[in-house]
């Protein structure tokens, strides 16, 4: 037998796991990898993006409600999950407003990253995931999640780095969130629109110019049959996901045909492997030790 292979996801917010990578999550856990999502703000200051939950009650508990939508999304995807315990910084109207003392995205980056190096050291992952430099879109805890995952990755195998957050642990490889690239775009709406589906994407694929790709996509993991558990976590955020808005305007048959993947973009890697790859553990499956003959 063979320690088990483990993936640790890093977020900014709850929901966030549902929307990038929770089929790939699934996928990894129904094939016995350990998965831990962590999420580094509460989400207190969250929206309610869906009108059916808009209701002052939920916006005056919102920190403790989001706990209870994560928990739920956290048992359909089967995976573990931990809360870093910062507060969510909001997103900013205007970039030159200014942001709430004492939130996340205005932590400085040692004392931001400190428990997500803790975190590594006791789970110990083989593969991280988290947004790219930019966020994944321009949200100032988003921003900062890339940032601290960086320095995670580079700090906790390092035994001089971080002192008091456990043992040293050096993950193998990281990787950046590529779900929304102009090529998915075009190709669901083609499908939709050969199918007569009306599509809401042509005007963000007519727009696309004003949003350069920085990274291109390595790693293109198969997990189409695990979009409808990725469709159930979603909907478990009720204060943030329509279930007549965005996420679901293309027909679930639809993505398994045309995009049966989700896709990443490999940051970091520690180990040998060929691009393009179609599983994030390529090159580590040999480097995990045995645990007993």
């Amino acid at each position: 037998m063979s320690a088990p292979l483990k993936l640790m996801a890093v977020h900014a917010h709850p929901d966030d796991e549902s929307s990038k990578g929770a089929a790939t999550m699934a996928r990894y856990v129904a094939e016995g990898v350990e998965v831990l999502v962590v999420t580094c703000t509460g989400g207190e200051r969250g929206s309610i993006l869906n009108p059916k939950m808009d209701r002052p009650d939920i916006l005056e508990n919102m920190g403790e409600v989001r706990r209870q939508e994560m928990a739920k999304a956290r048992e359909i995807l089967g995976v573990e999950q931990r809360f870093l315990g910062f507060v969510d910084s909001g997103l900013p109207e205007d970039e030159n407003e200014p942001l709430p003392e004492g939130c996340f995205a205005l932590q400085p980056l040692e004392t931001a990253s400190a428990p997500l190096v803790a975190a590594v050291r006791e789970f110990r992952p083989h593969v991280i995931l988290t947004y790219d430099d930019n966020g994944g879109y321009p949200h100032p805890d988003h921003i900062l999640t890339n940032r601290v995952s960086i320095e995670a990755f580079e700090a906790a195998g390092d035994p001089d780095r971080y002192p008091g957050t456990g043992e040293p642990w050096q993950p193998l490889k990281l990787y950046y969130h590529m779900g929304f690239t102009r090529e998915r775009f075009e190709a669901l709406h083609d499908a939709m629109t050969a199918r007569g589906i009306g599509s809401p994407y042509g005007d963000w694929i007519a727009r696309w110019e004003d949003r350069p790709q920085k990274w291109d996509v390595t790693t293109r993991v198969p997990c189409a049959a695990y979009f409808e558990t990725r469709d159930r976590a979603l909907l478990a955020h009720a204060t943030q996901v329509d279930p007549d808005g965005f996420w679901f305007v293309c027909p679930r048959e639809v993505q398994e045909e045309v995009w049966p993947t989700e896709d990443y973009h490999l940051a970091r890697s520690l180990v040998d492997t060929a691009l393009p790859e179609d599983d994030l553990f390529t090159g580590i499956h040999a480097e995990v030790a045995p645990t007993c003959s």
